[in-house]
Order: structure tokens, then C-alpha cells, then sequence
């Protein structure tokens, strides 16, 4: 079942842990904070749901055979937050990119890797450096604010992996958090 249309966008029918997070997110958005500390207090509100049975419904938690599937569980009227699963199949993966906000991402089921990168320039030329390499387990959680908030991410295990993404902005009317998309390095295509 669904919600009413969000902004043109289908919101689906979200439980009682989902419903718990967003008026805990509204109260931390009210306080109107720079979006780094932001980001890391919806991180701990976030890290405490994340590996719970009773999170997401079955239909939020299926994949699609051809790229990482996004289910977006809640977006803010006001468009200052949406709640979004990404449902990972193995060896799925994001492109390399950057966020249109601040973002917190939390493994609520499986393990990704994530590679980040600097964007490092001299004035007349621009080039990816990849920084580090980060295994995300179940429960690991992630918050950033751009820029420097650029990244790949994976399904690097055998199972379906399922990770909650919570933006500063209406997901739902957006239709991606990604901003740009970079071109790997030369070393990694």
C-alpha cells in the first residue's frame, strides 16, 4: 500500500519505527543547525533502528535485477528531509558522485564499500584522488555535508544489502540526492 502522492512522487506506507525516526528528525531539523552537526546528530537518532526486523515493510526491502533500487519512505511537506532505503543486489553499485546536501547513511542490513575521493585541482585542470576505502557493516553509519562529500558506493557481498539514507532535501520531488557524477581515475577504468 502507499501513501498519497509527496511532491508527484508515490511515498510508500512507512511502520512505526519509520514514523519514530521522522518526528525525531523534525526536532533536530527545528534547531536549525549547520548541516555538518546536522547530519551528525540525525546519525544518532538513525544508528539505534538500523539491523531491527520491524524497520521496513517486504515491498521496501525488494531489489531490481539491474541497478540499486530506491524506496522513498518519507519526505518533509516542507522539503527539508526525506528518508530513503537504497536495496543493493550484489555487485550493484553507484556511480562516482556528489550530494545535492547534507546525508547520513546508515547499513541496515548487509555490508557496503565505499570509496571517497578529493577533488583535487590546479587551477586550469580538475582530477579525482581516491582517499579511503570503507567497509560498512550492519549498523555502520556515515554522515557528511558537501563539499568533500564525494563518493562510490557498493554491494560488495554475496547477499542483498539494504541501506537507510536520510537528505536534507525532497527526495522525493528531486528523484536522486546526486548532484554531479565524476569520471573515474585514470587508474581505476
Amino acid at each position: 500500500m502507499t501513501s498519497p502522492t509527496v511532491s508527484g512522487a508515490v511515498v510508500a506506507r512507512v511502520t512505526s519505527r519509520i514514523d519514530g525516526l521522522v518526528v525525531g528528525i523534525r526536532e533536530v531539523i527545528q534547531h536549525g543547525l549547520p548541516p555538518e552537526l546536522t547530519a551528525h546528530l540525525v546519525g544518532e537518532l538513525l544508528a539505534p533502528v538500523l539491523g531491527t526486523a520491524d524497520l521496513l515493510t517486504a515491498e521496501q526491502r525488494e531489489g531490481d535485477p539491474d541497478c540499486y533500487r530506491q524506496h522513498v519512505l518519507h519526505a518533509e511537506r516542507d522539503g527539508s528531509f526525506s528518508i530513503v532505503a537504497l536495496v543493493w543486489l550484489p555487485g550493484q553499485q553507484t556511480q562516482i558522485h556528489d550530494h545535492v546536501s547534507w546525508c547520513v547513511t546508515g547499513v541496515h542490513e548487509g555490508q557496503e564499500s565505499e570509496r571517497r575521493y578529493r577533488l583535487m585541482t590546479d587551477g586550469r585542470t580538475s582530477r579525482l584522488i581516491p582517499t579511503e576505502d570503507v567497509l560498512n557493516p550492519t549498523g555502520a553509519i556515515a554522515a557528511f555535508a558537501p563539499p568533500g562529500d564525494i563518493h562510490q558506493v557498493r554491494n560488495s557481498c554475496p547477499t542483498k544489502a539494504i541501506s537507510i539514507h536520510v537528505y536534507g532535501a525532497d527526495i522525493a520531488r528531486l528523484g536522486t540526492s546526486i548532484r554531479r557524477t565524476y569520471r573515474a581515475p585514470e587508474g581505476e577504468r
